[in-house]
């Protein structure tokens, strides 16, 4: 008589697999806005409206004290392509270091992973700032406060960049305070630093050529000053290299997956 073997379950397809992280992302999403923003009142829509009122403030602060004006690029345009984009990977990161924390209780579904709780907060934050952007670029053009886009692809290869960049970040920070608290505590304090160096509140041509090659360290420089070219064009004369934030996005993104893939393993455990 021949041996019996056990019967092995059957292996998901990558469809069948896709299909359900596709599922759990979507209800991940859902849960994610009822959360913060409820089911009344404007609800979801702060989703869009928090990124613009802050971006409409700095744009008036900026008009009232007189900021920089350059031919072809007004004030409010500089405060809409600047702020807008550094909105995204900043508040994409600061919703995602508690994110372990106050979703635990779902990690314990088989089909819950931590990319899942990342990849959610994070696309509501990309969409929200990309919403933003464009709702408030179409306004100003329309009330001619702001010029017609100089070239729209340069443009969204950059924003592409900066939300690469973004989640990437926003991956590896999460994973980190994962193990620690001190990681929550530190980001807090590092994003205000990062912010008035992110190239949001100057151009690199304005700074002194010494300071240019410090600055230009941080490969989010390199994504709004792409940015603000693609937008007023000849008006501006910026500085960037692409393939150096592709790779050091390339590299945190390597480090965010490896730490998340411990993490992840840890918790299991647990």
């Amino acid at each position: 008589m021949s041996a019996s073997h056990p019967v092995m379950p059957p292996v998901p397809s990558l469809l069948r697999s896709a299909a359900i992280q596709r599922r759990v992302i979507a209800a991940l999403l859902m849960r994610e806005i009822i959360t913060r923003f409820g089911r009344r009142n404007l609800g979801v829509l702060w989703l869009v409206a928090e990124p613009m009122i802050f971006t409409l403030f700095v744009a008036a602060l900026w008009t009232a004290i007189g900021g920089h004006r350059a031919p072809g690029m007004t004030v409010v345009g500089f405060a809409v392509t600047g702020y807008s984009s550094v909105l995204m990977w900043r508040n994409s990161v600061s919703h995602n270091v508690h994110a372990v924390r106050e979703n635990i209780n779902l990690l314990y579904h088989r089909n819950v992973h931590l990319y899942d709780v990342f990849l959610a907060r994070v696309t509501i934050e990309i969409a929200g700032a990309t919403a933003s952007f464009f709702l408030l670029a179409t306004f100003f053009v329309l009330v001619d406060q702001m010029p017609l886009p100089n070239d729209l692809l340069t443009m969204a290869f950059a924003w592409l960049m900066l939300a690469w960049f973004g989640t990437s970040l926003a991956i590896l920070v999460g994973a980190a305070a994962s193990y620690s608290d001190v990681v929550a505590r530190l980001w807090q304090p590092l994003s205000y630093v990062l912010f008035p160096l992110s190239g949001a509140a100057f151009m690199v041509s304005w700074i002194p050529d010494q300071a240019r090659k410090y600055v230009l360290v941080l490969p989010m420089v390199h994504g709004v000053e792409l940015l603000r070219s693609g937008y007023f064009g000849s008006a501006v004369r910026p500085y960037y290299d692409m393939a150096y934030m592709g790779t050091v996005n390339l590299v945190i993104t390597f480090l965010g997956l490896a730490l998340m893939r411990r993490a992840q393993l840890r918790l299991e455990a647990e």
